[in-house]
């Protein structure tokens, strides 16, 4: 008999319905000294939607996902794992556009 993992479940059903890319959606569980830690791995297309504006939806979902812990007396981290290529600059506009470097001069 397996046993289940209501933390995870609950995270995946709230990603699969935010993201456009569902069956993208990979969520690793381990468990240790510290309590629960949740990473999270998403199509990179869809990390706007899982960061929300100014980090907003991360808090939340990180804030129901410890909620969920509490309840079954649990410590539950979210770990959202940043895609291959690091951050990409704000769309249609190249990196001096950006706020790169290639601007400032002395």
């Amino acid at each position: 008999m397996a046993k289940e993992f209501v933390d995870q479940d609950f995270l995946e059903f709230i990603i699969k319905a935010l993201v456009d890319n569902p069956s993208d959606v990979k969520i690793d569980r381990k468990v240790d000294e510290m309590g629960v830690l949740l990473s999270l791995k998403v199509n990179p297309e869809d990390m706007g939607q899982i960061i929300g504006r100014e980090g907003a939806t991360a808090r939340s979902i990180r804030s129901l996902v410890r909620i969920v812990g509490l309840k079954n007396h649990a410590r539950v981290n979210l770990k959202i794992e940043e895609p291959e290529g690091g951050r990409t600059p704000a769309r249609g506009k190249s990196d001096s556009e950006a706020g790169g470097l290639d601007e400032l001069k002395l």
